[in-house]
């Protein structure tokens, strides 16, 4: 299987990157735009939320990276 590649220079994205809108449960968070530890860069999100089950508020911890695929080896 062919390597994806990545659309999009390291530095197109870090100077047209904007933080991206996420709703968790009715919860509006913001992912903001990050380089990763590991060289690849996306969208990383933490943060805090309450939902609702079977009508009782229930809190969570959100988190999550989105990582622009192929973005490791983009130039």
């Amino acid at each position: 299987m062919a390597k994806t590649t990545c659309s999009i220079s390291r530095e197109n994205f870090i100077a047209k990157a904007q933080p991206m809108k996420v709703d968790i449960g009715g919860v509006t968070l913001f992912a903001e735009p990050k380089q990763f530890s590991t060289g690849s860069f996306g969208w990383y999100l933490s943060g805090k939320a309450t939902i609702q089950v079977d009508g009782k508020p229930v809190a969570v911890q959100v988190g999550a990276n989105l990582a622009v695929i192929g973005s490791k080896e983009a130039k």
